[in-house]
């Protein structure tokens, strides 16, 4: 394996000694909580080592392994369930012998493992049934480990002094353990452990059971898994009947583990009531569905409550926090079917708003977030990522994402409530993003520890000039002039909503203004497509990229421009064949498995699908959706990740993985609802209750799609999209409340 030192200009790769693409990792997540798993239900440190179970930022276990008579059991099937709700492992013994004499034969115990999280607690429960036709007696092992690792030492960090373990606590009467860390923060962070029953031993780092199984005979065992902190104004965990804050994880009746049971149906009637709401989308093809139904409920897995409503979390493992841009995009992509999420991300965007100058935050009056993370580096300021603000696009793009939520919902009391935020938002715009008053937004990096690049795109090396020499900034990116764009005529649009005429009139004239600058400075008739960036010498970054299909979505592009775009976009070197790689293979940068340099990002494909479909474009926003269609396909558990390498795509093979993808992540898993709204050219009219069709499409493989449930205003509508040799008919099948269905083909 190849091993990269982190450098300071790139201090925060995610270092890769291993793949995340040979381990098939199962995932769960619940709010702040999430785990990483092996297909056995194991937590181990293997490949790139990031398994666990997590919270806040935070490992609270390490190791968690299941032994059978000393051995591995033998993994038969191991799968998430569609609502993302359950790990699911199927297991058998081993051939298993003592003094060359056979114990047990192999296939005689079969053992399942089922897991959930549900509010900090891990549950898991494990069934053994003996299928021998003589009764068994069955000793194995759960060994466990907590190493209280931040995240980013987990990404490969090293740290220079550590907090203190503490010893571990043993009850073996109650069956409980805890595990310790005080942090150089101050915090105490527990991981506390119940077994139900007893365990027949008990230490600070192994549960032994016995049981014995008569023939046909099943024994069951449940173990929760708490992560806690305790801070002065909330007690250390003690275990036990009344141990965390309260009441166990696990009231069982009689000890037999029924709390188990009473959890889960706490947590599926949540997860049941959370999607009650959502615009269902079924296909006459069942691969489609297969990728609708995990994109669905990845998406609710990766939407966490906050204080200031539902954020979806960005990805995991590695980016299970808020991140601003990830948040909008994922918002947007999901609009037309899911609004509640875009309102969500407004209200904590709003309420986070830098409002002051902090450098080492790169926090600026107006500002939206960038990142925020919980866990001891960032409390210490090891990382500066508690509250960092270094990115040039989020704050543009909320304001676009409030305005394309009025046109959604037409939620004017909202928009009224948040109105202060967006213009905020544009005065950061224009008095801080635009550096040397040029009229573009640019970025440079103000701490030492923040990121060299704030755009979308903020590898150390993802901004370059032709021959391949890294830009210096402060950078100009061509995707955020369009993003300002956009802002504008959102937020001229809302001003005009809410009565201020005058500043709709200023704001509309900006944008006029920055497309007219736009198109002179960053259009290349030699590449037929726009550049990557101005320099900070105004210099062109002469380079083919996929950041130019996202001034189609932002409709900065004139008509010609766009469709030469396109054209680019779709030809060999950019389209693999799966979908659109961030960087043309023709450029002296490209590398098919590089992080931002000749990869395939779902999100970003789905938005250039979107700005195809808005120019016009359907073919070739159809032939971006069949390509990711047919990599979700070939994908486990039908989930896109986050990225996958640009190789071409080659007869009879799957696309090729990225090794450290996170899988799920928000805006992959909602990149298909914004591609089958761009060929279908949906758009709803909130104030005026109308479901608009533009001139829609549909692939080949989808002969029929019925969308139910489709939310606008108080009202809802169900609808029935046919597709014919030369035409798409859409019929209104159920009508609850005063909706219209407009039509233009």
């Amino acid at each position: 394996m190849i091993k990269e030192l982190i450098s300071m200009e790139n201090q925060f790769y995610i270092l890769a000694t291993s793949s995340l693409a040979d381990d098939r990792t199962r995932v769960l997540k619940h709010n702040d909580t999430f785990a990483v798993f092996d297909r056995y239900g194991d937590i181990q440190p293997v490949g790139l080592g990031e398994q666990g179970l997590y919270q806040g930022g935070t490992r609270f276990i390490s190791r968690l392994m299941l032994s059978l008579c000393d051995t591995r059991p033998l993994l038969l099937s191991s799968t998430v369930s569609e609502d993302n709700g359950v790990l699911l492992v199927d297991l058998m013994n081993p051939d298993v012998y003592l003094n060359g004499e056979s114990l047990l034969s192999k296939g005689t115990l079969h053992i399942v493992r089922s897991k959930f999280l549900w509010q900090g607690v891990c549950y898991e429960r494990i069934i053994m049934s003996n299928y021998d036709r003589k009764p068994v007696t069955v000793g194995f092992s759960l060994e466990f480990d907590a190493d209280f690792a931040d995240i980013f030492e987990v990404r490969g960090m090293k740290r220079q002094r550590r907090g203190r373990r503490q010893e571990p606590v043993v009850n073996a009467e109650q069956g409980t353990v805890i595990l310790s860390y005080e942090g150089l923060d101050g915090v105490l962070r527990q991981t506390g452990l119940q077994f139900l029953p007893r365990p027949r031993s008990l230490s600070g780092s192994e549960a032994y059971f016995e049981t014995w199984l008569q023939s046909k005979g099943m024994a069951e065992f449940v173990l929760a898994v708490s992560c806690q902190e305790a801070t002065p104004s909330l007690p250390a965990y003690r275990g036990g009947r009344n141990g965390a804050y309260g009441a166990s994880p696990l009231s069982p009746q009689g000890g037999d583990g029924r709390g188990y049971d009473q959890v889960f149906m706490e947590a599926s009637r949540a997860l049941e009531a959370a999607k009650r709401e959502d615009c269902a989308i079924h296909t006459s093809s069942e691969q489609f569905n297969d990728w609708l139904e995990r994109s669905s409920t990845d998406l609710h897995m990766m939407v966490t409550e906050t204080p200031h409503g539902l954020y979806p979390y960005a990805g995991t493992p590695w980016f299970n926090t808020v991140f601003g841009r990830d948040g909008i995009i994922t918002a947007l992509e999901a609009l037309w079917a899911n609004p509640h999420i875009a309102r969500g991300v407004l209200s904590y965007l709003a309420a986070t708003q830098a409002r002051r100058i902090i450098p080492e935050q790169e926090a600026e009056p107006g500002k939206i977030i960038h990142e925020v993370r919980g866990g001891e580096m960032a409390a210490v300021g090891e990382i500066p990522f508690g509250h960092y603000y270094g990115s040039v696009d989020a704050t543009p793009l909320f304001v676009a994402l409030a305005g394309a939520y009025y046109e959604r919902t037409g939620d004017r009391l909202f928009i009224d409530a948040i109105w202060p935020n967006i213009e905020l938002a544009l005065k950061w715009i224009d008095n801080y993003g635009d550096l040397d008053r040029d009229g573009f937004i640019e970025y440079r990096q103000r701490s030492p520890k923040g990121l060299v690049n704030q755009g979308w795109k903020d590898s150390h090396d993802a901004v370059f000039h032709a021959d391949g020499t890294l830009a210096v900034g402060p950078m100009a990116l061509c995707e955020a002039q369009g993003y300002v764009y956009l802002a504008k005529r959102m937020a001229a649009e809302l001003a005009l909503v809410l009565g201020h005429k005058k500043r709709a009139s200023e704001l509309l004239y900006q944008a006029n203004v920055l497309q007219q600058r736009f198109e002179h400075a960053f259009w290349s008739d030699e590449l037929s497509t726009y550049i990557l960036a101005l320099d900070g010498r105004k210099q062109p970054c002469r380079v083919r990229t996929s950041n130019a299909g996202h001034l189609l979505f932002t409709g900065i592009a004139s008509q010609e421009h766009a469709q030469r775009t396109a054209q680019t976009l779709m030809q060999e070197d950019s389209f693999s064949g799966w979908g659109i790689r961030t960087l043309s293979s023709a450029e002296v940068k490209y590398n098919p498995m590089s992080y931002h340099n000749g990869s395939i990002w779902p999100h970003d494909n789905a938005l250039i699908a979107y700005g195809m479909g808005r120019y016009g474009l359907k073919e070739a926003a159809l032939k971006v959706l069949n390509g990711l269609f047919d990599a979700s396909i070939a994908m486990d558990l039908h989930r896109l990740p986050e990225l996958f390498c640009g190789f071409p795509r080659r007869r009879g093979e799957g696309p090729t993985l990225y090794p450290i993808a996170c899988s799920p992540q928000s805006w992959a898993s909602a990149s298909v609802f914004i591609l089958l709204g761009a060929c279908l050219g949906i758009s709803i009219r909130g104030v005026k209750r109308e479901v608009h069709f533009s001139h829609p499409v549909l692939p080949e493989a989808l002969q029929e799609v019925q969308i139910r449930n489709l939310q606008v205003g108080s009202a809802s509508v169900d609808l029935s999209v046919e597709r014919y040799p030369e035409d798409v008919s859409i019929n209104v099948t159920r009508r609850a409340g005063n909706v219209q269905v407009v039509v233009v083909k």
